[in-house]
This record gives structure tokens, C-alpha cells and sequence, in this order.
């Protein structure tokens, strides 16, 4: 029999973020630092409208589109937030999380053979979704001197004349790194110059901890290039509702919608209902889960320093990313000691990316007992190698 299995997923490495998930899952009195999820629940007044949503039988599929109703309440909070504008009908499409929406926007653009341009350490998901479309990444290692942000010199050195799209994924999935506007002014000056459009991945953009998130589609001249991507996953604490969205010019979400439509249909109708509520009641939420967030990052840097374990200040997400090169051990190494040593679990840096070596993720997605019990391991696991 022939092989079923398509080549390019059979050379598909599983995710490095899972493999620990599910080693510690099955070791008791571990604490896990390594998954990027919330561990507030979600508001209840959000939770409440979408059990009231069901109540009232509210479970029919949605336009694919989504909710016009959803779909008005995003723009409304684009705009407030972060100024910049799209029409509700016709340039925002609803998505089962931001991961299908970076998907499905690589698959509208790409071309077999277009490049794409992606700065790492980063997500784990660009890479794959860029070749699953036919287009071939081109990866831009982020260096720690910079505080791994993009530099306009690293973008050009990486542009050759089949770069199409520009994967801007700031706050940054695993650095915690932010790009400024006098950053994204740079970065949008080159794209404008080279026609290069940008997927901009903003998922963690109401958790930042240094003035005010930027979006480069607010820039001049770049709304028009861009596809926006947010979500309801990690600032609401809806990361089981699955519901992300996309914003972007009418030719290039109406592409987007189709291929959602015959892979999807709709987002879940009840978390369409629910993230209206979110949107409409719940900044304070935001405000308060931000600032517990920053308690914690500033507990962490400050443990870090009483170490003398380096790290840089991440202003951004909920993940800081210490160097562990001073032990002369893997990224991979060094986290399969920890973890049957102290039974603490935290990511290696090259699961996003071969740039994170010598680095390691660690969340602070969750509570401060938590983080200070697993920083007393950490603090023997490293007296140890010392």
C-alpha cells in the first residue's frame, strides 16, 4: 500500500510546548510553568451571556462571517483601543481562535513558492501554516541585545524579491518582547517601499506593561496591507471558547472567509454571544487580570536577579524567557533535568524556534504561590549546577 501521509505533515515536528504538557500531567506534586493559558476562569457575566444564549436557544450556525452584532463590537473596541478603523460587514471575519485565522490568512495569500518572513523565537504555529499553504518560511533569528524585537536592518537583510508577507507577532509568544511605534514605523516604511503585506499577530495586545499597544495597521499607508489578528483566548480567560478574529482589507478577508467557510462554516455560536458581553462589560476585567499579571512578571524578574539567573524585562504577554547558557547544557537538556529533578516543568526556547536555545519559557499564568514554589526549586536545581 502507499504511504497515505502527505510528506510535508510527516516532516511536521509535534509541537515542543505539548511534549512537556503531557510528561507532566502524568507526575504528581509537579507544577507546570509551560503552558501560555490563563488561570483566572472567565468573568462571569461573560460566562453568564453564554448560558443565557442557550437558554433562550441560541444554537443555530451564525453567518460565516459571524454575529454582524460581534463583528460591530469588535470594530467599536479596535477603534477606542487602538485607532484604527474597519466596516463590520465587509472587513472582519470571526475565526475558531487566532490560530485559524493565521491560517487561513497564509492560505489566502500565499502562492506555492512566496515566502514569508518570520521573526523567532515565536509562535509554534507560522512556520507550519506557512508551508501547509504552499509558501516557504523565511526565519529571522531575534537577538537578545535587542530585546528581540524586529529590526528594520534584520527585515531587509531577510526581503528577496519572492517575500510576500511579513509575520509581525508582537507582544511576542515566548520572549514576552513589545515592538514600539518608533519600531513599527521603520518596520512599516520598509513593507510600504518592498509591497509587502503583514499578518500581525495581537493576541496579547491588551497585555502589555509598558504604555500603550501599537498596532501597525493604525500607521499610514498600512491598514490596507495588513490582516489584524486578535482573539478572546488569553485577555478574556476564554481560551476552551475558541474564538479569535481577523481584520483587514475587503479583497483579502472576503478570500479568507470563503476558505473559513468550507473548513469551518461558523465560529461557535455561543461564544460569538459571549464575546459580545466581553467587549461591551469587560475592561475591567482586562485591567484587573493585567495587573495581577504584572505583579507576578515583576516577582519573577526580581527572584531572577536575586539568582543572578539573566533576563531580559519582557513588557508584554504573560512569559518571561531567562538565558540558561551559563550551564553549558541545551534548552531541551536543561528542562528534562529540571523537571525529574525538581518536577517543575518549563519550555525549551528552540520549541519556537532554533534562535531560543539557550533559553527557556516560563508562564507566569499563574499564581503567585505557584510561581514561588516553583522558583525555590528552580534556585536548588541551579545551586545544583553551579
Amino acid at each position: 500500500m502507499r504511504d497515505p501521509i502527505a510528506k510535508r505533515v510527516a516532516d511536521m515536528k509535534p509541537s515542543g510546548i505539548r511534549k512537556f504538557f503531557d510528561i507532566v500531567s502524568e507526575m504528581p506534586d509537579a507544577i507546570s510553568l509551560g503552558v501560555g493559558e490563563p488561570d483566572f476562569d472567565t468573568p462571569w457575566h461573560i460566562r453568564d451571556e453564554g448560558i443565557y444564549s442557550l437558554e433562550r436557544g441560541k444554537t443555530f450556525y451564525t453567518s460565516n462571517s459571524g454575529l454582524m452584532e460581534l463583528r460591530k463590537e469588535i470594530c467599536r473596541y479596535l477603534s477606542r483601543n487602538y485607532n484604527v478603523s474597519y466596516e463590520a460587514s465587509s472587513e472582519v471575519v470571526i475565526t475558531v481562535g487566532g490560530s485559524e485565522a493565521i491560517d487561513i490568512a497564509l492560505r489566502a495569500m500565499l502562492e506555492p513558492g512566496e515566502e514569508v518572513i518570520i521573526p523567532e523565537p515565536s509562535y509554534v504555529s507560522y512556520v507550519p501554516c506557512t508551508i501547509m499553504a504552499g509558501g516557504v518560511p523565511v526565519v529571522v533569528s531575534l537577538k537578545e541585545e535587542n530585546e528581540f524585537r524586529l529590526t528594520a536592518e534584520e527585515l531587509m537583510a531577510a526581503i528577496t524579491p519572492r517575500t510576500k508577507v511579513l509575520v509581525l507577532p508582537f507582544p511576542n509568544n515566548p520572549t514576552g518582547a513589545i515592538m514600539e511605534r518608533e519600531d513599527l514605523e521603520a518596520i512599516a516604511k520598509i513593507c510600504i517601499e518592498k509591497d509587502i503585506f503583514v499578518v500581525s499577530d495581537e493576541i496579547y495586545a491588551a497585555l502589555t506593561y509598558k504604555g500603550d499597544h501599537v498596532t501597525i495597521a493604525s500607521l499610514p499607508g498600512m491598514k490596507e496591507r495588513t490582516i489584524l489578528i486578535n482573539g478572546f483566548s488569553k485577555a478574556y480567560a476564554m481560551t476552551g471558547w475558541r474564538l479569535g478574529y481577523a481584520c483587514g482589507p475587503a479583497d483579502i478577508i472576503s478570500p479568507m472567509t470563503k476558505l473559513h467557510q468550507y473548513c469551518i462554516m461558523c465560529a461557535p455560536t455561543t461564544s460569538q454571544y459571549a464575546a459580545v458581553e466581553a467587549l461591551r462589560h469587560g475592561d475591567n476585567d482586562v485591567a484587573d487580570m493585567r495587573e495581577a499579571y504584572n505583579e507576578r512578571r515583576r516577582f519573577l524578574l526580581h527572584e531572577f536577579k536575586r539568582l543572578g539567573l539573566k533576563c531580559f524585562e519582557p513588557y508584554g504577554a504573560f512569559y518571561v524567557f531567562p538565558s540558561i547558557k551559563e550551564f553549558g547544557m541545551t534548552s531541551e537538556d536543561f528542562c528534562t533535568s529540571l523537571l525529574k529533578a525538581k518536577k517543575v516543568a518549563v519550555v525549551p526556547g528552540t520549541a519556537f524556534g532554533e534562535s531560543g536555545e539557550g533559553f527557556v519559557r516560563i508562564s507566569y499564568a499563574y499564581s503567585i504561590e505557584s510561581l514561588k514554589e516553583a522558583l525555590g526549586r528552580i534556585e536548588e536545581y541551579i545551586a545544583s549546577l553551579r
